[in-house]
């Protein structure tokens, strides 16, 4: 199948993939799309947002829907590597055998990722990057494809350890989670408190999904949007010739060079989903908020003049 026939399956099978999720997760579209551009340009996500909004839930229905293979891993203050990644343990034969950990799965959902210490939050850093864990000293491949989709909650703060920069660089996207209109609350209510449960679903293989991915980074990207994109990065950079006022006063630390990466290849996966054969300016424009949330850090008169990253990114455009 061409590259063509293939974005053009890709529009179709997106659709269906909204309507098929939309049976379980009432609103959350935006986020919903921002996880799908994610799947799609093989990153990961992390999600932000108060406990009930659904987070859980929403990643299982995602995992369904794309007939992926699903774990939950509970990140608690006692979670060890091991309980992660996995350990060699000795048979009835007395040989090593290594059973594997939770990590070996196509989605992960890593619930509540601040709660555990950094040894144990950097256990999932090769995983993300490598698509590969090291134990023991052996290397063990990950099935492809592989995702992480980490949740953070973003108001209880006594007990957590916060993902360092070089931790939240590895997230494609951080998504906020709003809570939902009064509309939308009241259909939640509705469909949670009956007896019917939909089932959802699978409308992708694994094998597919990683076709698409491949198809993603293929799709032509002209200069200028990728010149538009890096220097979209560059502008978050404090002491770079080219950071407006608001970044000079108000940022301590910018983007880095993932950031940029992750911007082109967003920004194609969103043409692709919307019917477009090659990304322009408004593509790169429409991911840019999710991409460079966690990636431009405030100083403390930020905080204190309560500017957001979502004004400082929007001044850029």
């Amino acid at each position: 199948m061409s590259d063509v026939a293939l974005v053009e399956k890709l529009v179709e099978k997106n659709q269906q993939l909204k309507k098929e999720i939309a049976r379980v997760i009432v609103g959350q579209d935006e986020v919903i799309n921002q996880i799908l551009l994610s799947i799609f340009s093989g990153g990961h996500s992390l999600l932000i947002g108060v406990p009930g909004l659904a987070k859980t839930l929403m990643v299982n229905t995602i995992a369904k829907a794309l007939g992926l293979d699903f774990k939950r891993i509970q990140f608690t203050p006692d979670l060890m590597p091991s309980d992660i990644l996995g350990a060699e343990i000795l048979d009835e034969n007395r040989q090593f055998k290594f059973i594997k950990g939770p990590v070996f799965a196509n989605i992960i959902l890593a619930d509540e990722i601040n709660r555990t210490p950094p040894k144990t939050q950097a256990a999932l850093l090769e995983a993300m990057q490598e698509r590969a864990v090291t134990v023991a000293g052996h290397h063990y491949k990950l099935d492809l494809p592989y995702f992480v989709l980490a949740t953070q909650n973003p108001i209880e703060q006594e007990g957590t350890y916060p993902l360092p920069e070089a931790q939240l660089d590895r997230f494609m996207f951080a998504i906020n989670l709003e809570y939902p209109s009064f509309e939308e609350e009241v259909n939640v209510v509705k469909s949670t408190t009956s007896d019917e449960k939909p089932e959802v679903k699978a409308l992708f293989t694994a094998g597919e999904i990683s076709e698409l991915q491949h198809v993603i980074r293929r799709i032509p990207v002209a200069d200028n949007v990728v010149e538009y994109a890096v220097g979209l990065v560059g502008k978050t950079r404090p002491n770079g010739k080219t950071a407006p006022e608001l970044v000079k006063n108000y940022v301590d630390w910018g983007a880095g060079p993932r950031a940029s990466q992750n911007l082109v290849l967003a920004a194609k996966a969103h043409a692709a989903v919307n019917g477009k054969f090659s990304p322009d300016i408004e593509d790169v424009q429409a991911v840019a908020i999710g991409i460079l949330r966690h990636r431009v850090i405030k100083n403390y008169k930020a905080e204190a003049e309560d500017i957001s990253e979502e004004k400082i990114i929007k001044s850029l455009f």
